[in-house]
């Protein structure tokens, strides 16, 4: 049982259960795709016709297609499905070293996308994104919002990023000065939420019926978003979820972007890893490499590699283990450049988990790697966008 927030609590109207229908019935595309009108009004005990009304309604917003089923030997049934191809978002991914920008369809696919170095200068990157976005709308008039995804503490009610530590910007509004320059709406969030968002928008078969996950961004720092009730949980001022902070132990390989050598970004980063490199290689300092390479030498079977993967994973694991304590999800999912390396990390990895969950007498929940490859935050990113179009942007 909730307690309504009366702060935020909106009085029902006359025409609310039809919004509501309507939600419903595009989420049952969504999901289920393809689907005929009949199934859904089975699924939903909607009466036929209420289906076909809202079917129409949403034919005619650009959301849906119908297409001719298989014939089982009478007439081909017709059969729902997004509308897919055009562009109808575009997605900010601002990292600290490259910001991607692209277009974005329904069905969370990205069309067309355009990088370029990400420069230490707010104003400078801004100009950038800024002069990338308008090209993008100048050619995809479709375009309706655009969604952000950056490295740092954001605000998602006013889109305010108020610390990015790698850079160290401050208090920079970054959805008002785009909304101003380009008239559209525009939707900002940490990397590791917009990450969890395109896990939950992009329907991924394992986690399709969790409710409550956290995923765990590994990249130079590490990052949570954690997933309530098919909902991110901000927190205030969206500072919930900076569990990269924990304390895990001293005297880590790295620090944190904080400067901390006891924090679980300094124990299980991609950064921690390739200091671990270095200090296995016998004191011969190696060259230097990327994560990425690390992660070949280590699928190239040699050994020093495959041990500073294993260590970091052992960490990872530990500062897992924490937030199955505290949180208890029923699923743990582990993005970025790390899951390259699953093969080589995994054992470890659940065998931490595993040992945790004795101390609780209760299963452990499932850890698993994301399949959203390199393009995890750039698909968050979208997904801000794509959220609105199944839930509030529907109420109107």
């Amino acid at each position: 049982m909730r307690l309504i927030n009366l702060k935020k609590a909106n009085v029902a109207r006359a025409d609310t259960i039809r919004h509501i229908n309507r939600q419903i019935v595009l989420n049952y595309v969504r999901e289920k795709e393809p689907i005929s009108r009949a199934e859904i009004s089975h699924e939903t005990a909607l009466q036929r016709s209420t289906v076909s009304l809202i079917v129409e309604e949403l034919k005619a917003r650009g959301l849906i297609d119908e297409i001719e089923g298989e014939s089982t030997g009478g007439r081909p049934p017709l059969l729902l499905r997004l509308r897919a191809g055009g562009p109808i978002a575009i997605g900010v991914d601002l990292g600290t070293a490259e910001t991607s920008v692209a277009t974005g369809d329904l069905v969370g696919r990205i069309l067309k996308r355009e990088s370029f170095p990400t420069r230490p200068n707010v104003d400078a990157t801004f100009k950038q994104i800024h002069e990338c976005v308008q090209n993008f709308l100048r050619s995809e008039p479709g375009i309706e919002a655009i969604g952000i995804s950056l490295p740092g503490l954001v605000d998602p009610e006013t889109g305010e990023a108020i610390f990015v530590p790698y850079f160290k910007w401050r208090d920079w509004p970054v959805a008002a000065k785009l909304h101003a320059a380009t008239g559209r709406t525009v939707l900002v969030d940490n990397d590791a939420n917009a990450a969890a968002f395109a896990e939950l928008w992009l329907v991924r078969p394992e986690i399709l019926d969790a409710r409550d996950f956290i995923f765990v961004l590994v990249e130079e720092g590490l990052g949570t978003g954690i997933v309530f009730d098919g909902q991110i949980y901000h927190g205030i001022s969206g500072a919930a979820g900076e569990f990269g902070h924990m304390t895990i132990a001293k005297d880590a390989p790295v620090a944190c972007a904080a400067g901390s050598h006891e924090c679980w970004e300094a124990f299980a980063s991609e950064r921690s890893a390739l200091a671990r490199y270095a200090r296995m290689s016998n004191g011969t300092k190696p060259p230097a490499m990327t994560f990425d390479q690390l992660i070949d030498r280590a699928l190239q079977r040699e050994s020093i590699a495959q041990k500073a993967l294993v260590e970091t994973a052992h960490y990872l694991g530990l500062g897992i283990s924490n937030l199955l304590k505290g949180l208890s999800p029923e699923a743990i999912i582990v993005g970025g450049r790390i899951t390259r390396a699953w093969p080589i990390i995994a054992n470890e990895l659940n065998e931490t988990v595993s040992h945790s969950s004795i101390c609780r007498g209760l299963q452990s929940a499932r850890v698993i790697p994301s399949t959203l490859g390199a393009n995890t935050r750039l698909l968050g990113a979208l997904s801000l966008v794509l959220a609105g179009k199944f839930t509030s942007a529907l109420t109107g």
